[in-house]
């Protein structure tokens, strides 16, 4: 038997897979195992992605993998690992180190194993020798009774005992105790935020037609099987996941729930665990690499048949699939940064059409793309039949200070009643630039062509792209001037104001400098939930389907700078950004409103958020998607070259404009982008119609260029869907 290995190299050039010869112990190897094989001279990993009876090459030239790794993949996750890294022009290396187990990459190590310790058991024979008093030494004696309940690790028998090990392996040596290796759960935290609804609760009688659609959807043996929950903040979506996902168990199927981000996971996880136990198994980067493996391996094992987490979770090793959730889908979260430059939405579409389950897409505020695309299930009311806040937009037009009176006016009241707020400011830091007020000198990153932002209480500036930090300068080394200007405003800066301003309330902070430590969200969110009143300030991980009953105002602060970004979707970004924040006030009993910030009040996405009007807002977008054939209605892709030195990026760039060969096709650039990481860049933008085909053109074109050794410098990004 041979097997067609892929090895896990990152060389976009290597063209896979290859020839190995199963014999042996390797004879029990299959698609999906993680096999260690010779490759050029050195040991790699590589996966198992076909069974082949012969080979083209000789048997003397055929090598044997070496080792098998414990944790082998579901064949269905290797095909979609390989369609992964064909359809985002990346690898297939790349495409399956999505798939496998945590801390399993490219290169020769396997860095997560399970763990197992010695565990001490007490035997038949060794529970008879206690009640019969047999000759037994103290410290013996001792050892029985400690097991006598419950077995122990070795290490706590001997502290209970107060011995040595060497008592331990003399009992094991008299068959009156057993000592065996026993695998070690490493779990995650299980501290939450928030409560669900029981399974008693009665459903209105929107939740109760969507959950009835979505049964249908999971009897249906064919067609379409993918809904969109449209469903106002507080209409009650997540029971609605929960119903549905314990419908998908009880039809012997496994489900995967996806959340836009870390922030939102720990409320989400609670309230799936309070419904469903441990079959809840969580996936984030925030858990450390052997509570990472130990949950990936429970769901391949089948000890878990849930499995809740941001993006990387589509990735599941999960068998008998049913059913995929995806969470605020609207959200740009779920499109990776790395390559590849996958989009969970686009993948979870993949995934369910193969495996013949349900895909449930939830939003307040869904794309254009999933309004066109997918079958919509309405929701327009809250669970508590309260009317969605009212939505004040405040001009800021020769208002100075980052708060408009109405704000402040609106936050006293806040303070003076022991309330709420939730304030968003989409910016981290304390100011966005230093500038020198005698000679106009503004810091810069030196390997980024961006300015650095100034973080007061780390005594630092920093750069946002590349991580690049220095002290703050007491004066300008140009011109010797003392007089420093911090421009702008950033969270940070922010939560000193407010911090003033409603005292002695709480202020809390959540941007991503304060969730930098592992657990700070569900810390810092945990203590905004369990004060009596307070002010949670933060960027858009605020706004992102937290559900605080107690909230009473929300405020948006420079609401409409999203609408002044050169991107097609900034209308679409700033009505929802403006949309979700409004969505957290007026959940209690006491309502609530919304202060939206902008300079332009008059703009069409502010006026429709403020309106609550969604449908309206999509009808008018998804008519100027199709006359521009923007997506859903055309297919973007960019290519971005980089290269150490000015010059050879814009020559790969110009070769990948000359090879990509498409009709019915747009292909702007090549054209300059700013410096990032002290790599010059250079960019395409391939506008087309037919999705398979420019994919399949610009892969074509990126692998001939790459493998050209005139362009061995440039380094290839390529971003199909770009956010």
């Amino acid at each position: 038997m041979i097997a067609k290995v892929e090895p896990l190299t990152s060389a976009r050039s290597l063209r896979g897979p290859f020839d190995y010869a199963l014999t042996g112990e390797m004879s029990a190897v299959g698609v999906g195992s993680v096999v260690m094989v010779p490759f050029a001279r050195r040991q790699v990993l590589g996966v198992v992605v076909e069974l082949a009876d012969r080979s083209e090459l000789p048997p003397e030239r055929l090598a044997t993998p070496l080792r098998a790794l414990e944790a082998d993949v579901p064949p269905e996750l290797v095909r979609l690992g390989l369609w992964v890294g064909e359809e985002y022009c990346s690898t297939p290396a790349r495409g399956l180190a999505l798939v496998l187990p945590p801390g399993t990459g490219t290169g020769a190590k396997q860095r997560a194993r399970p763990r197992t310790a010695l565990t001490a058991s007490i035997t038949d024979e060794g529970r008879r020798s206690l009640q019969q008093e047999a000759r037994l030494g103290v410290a013996q004696q001792r050892v029985l009774e400690a097991l006598a309940s419950a077995p122990l690790a070795a290490a706590d028998a001997c502290r209970a005992a107060g011995c040595s090990h060497d008592t331990l392996n003399r009992l094991a040596a008299r068959g009156l105790i057993a000592l065996d290796q026993v695998r070690i759960r490493r779990a995650p935290e299980a501290a939450g935020i928030g409560s669900g609804r029981s399974d008693g609760a009665a459903l209105t009688t929107a939740q109760a037609a969507a959950v009835a659609r979505i049964k249908a959807a999971l009897d249906a043996e064919a067609g379409d099987r993918r809904l969109l929950l449209h469903g106002v903040t507080g209409s009650g979506k997540t029971e609605v996941y929960l119903r549905a996902v314990a419908e998908t168990l009880a039809r012997g199927r496994s489900a995967i729930v996806l959340v836009p981000e870390i922030a939102l996971t720990p409320q989400t996880v609670t309230r799936f665990r309070q419904r469903f136990g441990e079959q809840v198994a969580v996936l984030h980067s925030s858990l450390s690499l052997g509570e990472r493996y130990d949950e990936w391996d429970r769901l391949r094992r089948g000890d878990a048949r849930v499995c809740v987490g941001p993006r990387s979770a589509v990735f599941a090793p999960l068998t008998q699939l049913g059913l995929i959730v995806v969470d605020e889908e609207h959200d740009p979260s779920y499109k990776q940064d790395g390559d590849p430059r996958y989009d969970a939405r686009h993948v979870a579409e993949r995934r369910v059409g193969l495996a013949g389950a349900v895909l449930l897409a939830g939003s307040a505020t869904p794309r254009p793309e999933t309004r066109v695309r997918l079958e919509r299930i309405e929701m327009p009311e809250r669970v508590d039949g309260q009317r969605l806040p009212p939505v004040e937009i405040a001009g800021m037009a020769g208002v100075s200070g980052a708060l408009h009176p109405r704000t402040r006016d609106a936050l006293e009241e806040v303070r003076e009643r022991g309330e709420k707020a939730i304030i968003l400011l989409n910016r981290r830091g304390w100011s966005n630039f230093l500038q020198c007020g005698t000679c106009g000198r503004a810091w810069g990153c030196p390997d980024c062509d961006v300015t650095l932002v100034l973080h007061r209480a780390a005594g630092r500036m920093a750069c946002h792209h590349c991580g690049h930090s220095e002290p703050i300068p007491g004066f300008c080394p140009d011109c010797g001037s003392m007089s420093l200007s911090r421009h702008g405003t950033g969270t940070e800066k922010l939560e000193d104001e407010l911090a003033s301003l409603v005292a002695p309330l709480p202020v809390f902070r959540l941007d991503s400098d304060t969730a930098g430590e592992r657990s700070a969200v569900t810390r810092i969110l945990s203590r905004f939930e369990q004060a009596e009143s307070g002010v949670l300030v933060g960027t858009q991980m605020v706004a992102k389907g937290h559900d605080f009953p107690d909230v009473t105002l929300g405020v948006v602060l420079d609401a409409d700078s999203t609408l002044r970004f050169p991107d097609f979707r900034s209308e679409e970004r700033t009505f929802a950004l403006v949309a979700q924040l409004a969505g957290r006030s007026g959940r209690g009993r006491r309502g609530g409103r919304v202060l939206v910030q902008a300079l332009d009040p008059s703009a069409r996405a502010l006026r429709l958020a403020a309106a609550h009007d969604s449908e309206g807002f999509l009808e008018g977008e998804i008519a100027r998607r199709r006359a521009l054939r923007y997506p859903p209605f055309g297919h973007l892709i960019r290519a971005v070259c980089l290269s150490e030195e000015a010059g050879p990026e814009v020559e790969a760039a110009a070769a990948l404009r000359a090879l990509i060969a498409l009709d019915d096709a747009q292909i702007l650039g090549p054209a300059p982008l700013f410096r990032v990481q002290a790599r010059e860049r250079s960019q395409l933008v391939v506008k087309a119609g037919d999705r398979a085909a420019a994919v399949r053109a610009v892969r074509h074109a990126v692998e001939q260029v790459s493998s050209d050794r005139r362009h061995k410098g440039v380094a290839f990004a390529v971003d199909v869907d770009p956010q």
